[in-house]
């Protein structure tokens, strides 16, 4: 079974766990990172012969068009990740909506091609921003990836369908939405195929609960972050568990990733959905 792997394209510096001591106007003084990384990404991807969907920041395309250009020309697909990385429940649903119209301006500028995929800040809509899917689907998009089916501080529906599914929003239409993975194991979901859950379980546990979902029909879906596998970045104050989950493993996880692509077939989300 063919498996959907997306990359969220977003700098160290500005993940939502460090919005408390880097702030968005400073986003500029900081040690840029995101290229190199990215093309280490695309690197080992051409080693395998495999295609993604890169969720790309906004702002991060705006800066550096010419690797949204790279990335696009190599075959993958293009898909937006907003525009300054914010939690989508601390937004108006105006700001949100002139948030990823602003996005998707660049990278459709950029690329000359049509965006049709979304991937909210830290998957955050949650129940308090399910909103987010209607203001999707009025502004073209025709997936989204945000929803997380598990119980977590910054994010997450626990009780919300595990695979891929279409949505209702009545007069507007239907949003495909593709959740993020989670093993299903004693009455509760476990997430396991991506970020900080990725870096800390053995490649042996990621592949078996992969291949536990294809075993029951179900493509999974991988996450990473060009910065999980860079582990030369400057360190940020990151205290108590935000910082263990930004830090852990970053050393091993390009070498994590290689043994899952060298063992598992991949995609973009685009492909696996039938959106191709």
């Amino acid at each position: 079974m063919v498996n959907a792997l997306s990359i969220d394209v977003e700098d160290y510096f500005q993940v939502s766990a460090a919005e408390d001591i880097v702030r968005y106007e400073e986003w500029d003084r900081y040690e840029s990172r995101v290229v190199e990384n990215t093309r280490n990404v695309l690197g080992m991807l051409e080693g395998f012969n495999t295609k993604a969907t890169f969720f790309i920041l906004g702002w991060t395309a705006e800066r550096f068009p010419e690797l949204v250009k790279e990335i696009y020309s190599q075959g993958h697909k293009i898909a937006s990740h907003g525009y300054r990385h914010q939690l989508v429940y601390e937004q108006e649903p105006e700001l949100f909506r002139e948030d990823i119209r602003k996005a998707r301006r660049i990278l459709e500028e950029i690329t000359g091609g049509k965006v049709i995929g979304y991937r909210a800040p830290s998957f955050s809509i949650t129940d308090k921003s399910l909103w987010a899917l209607e203001i999707l689907k009025e502004e073209g998009f025709l997936y989204d990836s945000s929803i997380f089916p598990i119980r977590h501080d910054r994010y997450g529906i626990a009780d919300a369908k595990r695979f891929i599914h279409k949505i209702d929003l009545g007069e507007r239409g239907e949003v495909v939405e593709f959740p993020i993975s989670t093993l299903r194991i004693f009455g509760a979901n476990f997430p396991f195929a991506g970020g900080g859950y990725l870096r800390l379980l053995p490649a042996g546990v990621v592949k078996w609960g992969i291949k536990r979902l294809n075993k029951e029909g179900h493509p999974a879906i991988v996450y990473i972050h060009p910065w999980e596998i860079d582990p030369d970045q400057p360190r940020l104050k990151l205290r108590g568990l935000s910082g263990f989950r930004h830090y852990v493993n970053l050393s091993r996880n390009a070498a994590k990733l290689k043994n899952l692509f060298s063992d598992l077939k991949f995609s973009s989300i685009e492909e696996v959905v039938g959106f191709g």
